[in-house]
């Protein structure tokens, strides 16, 4: 096609954090925010791309494996993740721009590699796969070429989520529920901490190796199957990384049983247990998440939660009617997944 627009969401986690790469359950959901890219016609045998926030460029042979740093490993990343898995590319000329704060914790970096790899398939004329296949591809590039140890939730929720609903993630069996998230006057809104979070460069991947050494100490698969007796008797943090895990999966079935019973004050409190759990037992907090939490809770949250890998980021809160929106807090809503649109 000469002309192609595809848009990736971001996504809000409503609960069940840092067990995705543990084969447990999350609650997130898609929304309006996103990435868009735009694609041209190309010159021969290459991809240009422009980041237009940034008005930067790059140009390279679609063929090229050499890595890259910042956005460019993205691109480059989701051209050669294309290619590996067997489908045809074109030459292209990349517009991409968007309005999902970065580092921000709304997973601003799955949302470019799914409007990516949409964009590429539409201009070339490619058959869009099974959307998990092409999470697991996004994936790739997050691990791969972007160095960030991440599982399937952010690209899930991209290209899984629904208008109104979120969506229970089990991330065994890559079974994807909708659930409807009918708040009333009831509001879900995120606040920036201030301080940019970046996978590759805090302690995420330091989480995933602790993960991976609990999980070898416990002669198990995934920690989704832990005993809490026996994990209880790991050495510190192993054993606090584990009851996060187990602790946090439950509370996803919990969320889910609170909407459906519309029992919104059940579902603030699980955002405050979830947080607690985050701060103490996974420690991903930092001082300024803290503040940030303290001011929604002034503001009247009845929970708030530090939201995404960690480290910085966003809080998300949920606010009852009657509360004052915190000044720069952002108010965030269920929207369709991924897309062409143009």
């Amino acid at each position: 096609m000469s002309f192609v627009r595809a848009f990736g969401p971001g996504r809000v986690n409503l609960i069940g954090e840092h067990t995705d790469y543990n084969d447990g359950l999350c609650l997130p959901f898609a929304i309006a925010a996103g990435i868009t890219v735009e694609a041209t016609a190309g010159t021969h045998g290459t991809i240009d791309a422009q980041a237009l926030d940034l008005d930067e460029r790059d140009s390279f042979a679609l063929d090229n494996d050499d890595p890259a740093e910042g956005w460019r490993a993205f691109v480059r990343g989701v051209v050669a993740e294309l290619r590996g898995a067997g489908h045809a590319l074109t030459p292209a000329t990349l517009a991409i721009g968007g309005n999902v704060p970065r580092g921000s914790g709304l997973s601003s970096s799955a949302a470019l590699e799914v409007a990516l790899a949409l964009a590429l398939l539409a201009h070339s004329g490619v058959q869009e796969p099974d959307r998990r296949e092409l999470a697991r591809l996004c994936s790739r590039v997050e691990n791969d070429w972007v160095g960030a140890q991440t599982g399937l939730l952010d690209q899930l929720a991209a290209l899984c989520g629904q208008d109104g609903r979120a969506i229970r993630i089990d991330m065994r069996t890559l079974d994807v529920e909708p659930v409807a998230l009918d708040l009333g006057d009831w509001r879900l809104v995120t606040l920036d901490s201030g301080v940019e979070h970046a996978h590759a460069g805090s302690g995420y991947n330091d989480r995933r190796r602790e993960c991976r050494e609990a999980r070898e100490r416990l002669g198990i698969a995934s920690l989704r199957d832990a005993d809490p007796a026996r994990a209880a008797r790991l050495p510190d943090p192993l054993d606090r990384r584990v009851k996060h895990v187990i602790d946090e999966n439950a509370r996803v079935d919990e969320a889910v049983a609170a909407l459906r019973d519309r029992d919104l004050e059940r579902l603030g409190r699980l955002l405050d247990a979830s947080h607690a759990s985050l701060r103490d037992l996974y420690e991903v907090s930092v001082p300024e998440v803290e503040e940030t939490v303290d001011r929604l809770n002034e503001a009247g949250a009845a929970g708030a939660r530090i939201m995404g890998g960690g480290f910085g980021g966003a809080v998300l809160a949920l606010l009852p009617p009657g509360a004052t929106v915190p000044d720069g807090a952002l108010e965030v809503r269920p929207g369709p997944p991924a897309r062409v649109v143009a």
